[in-house]
């Protein structure tokens, strides 16, 4: 099964961007990921609604904004954050902001117009304060199959978290890393993936993808600080973003 794309609109895609803020470091590379995005999901059929700086308060005024508007006529919505985190927690310009008071809002009993759709969520932000090393591997990979599943001909209920899929730049407890001029690793390579198979991969696979490709890049020339991204899925279908809508 996969999700429907085929309404009048691909949907709304907001960008929170954080380069500047109160009590912490700059973040100098970020707007060459926020333009990146931009593009890459505008190609991809969004309406891209950028927010550069914002504080708690602003941030959580267009999120519930969002949240109570109408997405009937779209296919699915879309949320990103570049900035500063730890765990469960990301920056606005002047103080922390708890991960599910960003996503909670969309639940299925609180954002009815997504009921059934993606909603995805991206954060570009450090988990932790530990660096995660490198290993050597002695396999050379691994694959998995699928599973197809079958839906019933008949009325049902859905979970109110169902159809959620959230995507971290690193795991809990461990950074992220940034280049001031060429932007985050996750983002470039997410930005590179999309580009490349944003219309003809499905989604978690193109996720898993940008996972490999992050693994496989170095934080240092020792190669020992390291970066792996991960995803939460509690998608029921499978994504794909086939039909451009521009």
């Amino acid at each position: 099964m996969e999700y429907e794309m085929n309404h009048k609109r691909r949907g709304s895609a907001l960008i929170f961007n954080h380069e500047m803020f109160l009590t912490a470091n700059e973040r100098r590379g970020t707007n060459k990921d926020r333009d990146d995005l931009k593009e890459r999901f505008q190609v991809l059929g969004f309406d891209v609604d950028e927010h550069n700086d914002k504080s708690k308060e602003e941030v959580l005024r267009e999120i519930h904004k969002a949240a109570k508007a109408d997405h009937t006529d779209a296919d699915c919505f879309v949320c990103i954050f570049l900035t500063h985190g730890e765990e469960g927690q990301i920056s606005a310009y002047d103080s922390m902001i708890k991960i599910k008071e960003i996503t909670d809002p969309f639940r299925g009993d609180q954002c009815k117009s997504l009921v059934g759709k993606p909603k995805i969520f991206i954060f570009q932000a450090c988990a932790g304060k530990n660096y995660e090393c490198g290993v050597t591997s002695m396999n050379a990979g691994d694959s998995e199959d699928e599973e197809e599943l079958e839906e019933a001909d008949h009325m049902y209920t859905i979970p109110a978290g169902a159809d959620f899929i959230v995507c971290y730049s690193s795991a809990e407890g461990f950074r992220s890393f940034r280049h001031i001029k060429s932007g985050t690793f996750f983002i470039q390579d997410l930005c590179e993936t999309l580009q490349n198979y944003g219309s003809t991969l499905e989604f978690t696979e193109l996720l898993t993808l940008v996972n490999l490709k992050v693994s496989r890049r170095c934080a240092s020339s020792e190669m020992s600080k390291k970066q792996m991204p991960c995803f939460t899925s509690m998608l029921t279908k499978k994504l794909y973003f086939r039909c451009n809508k521009q």
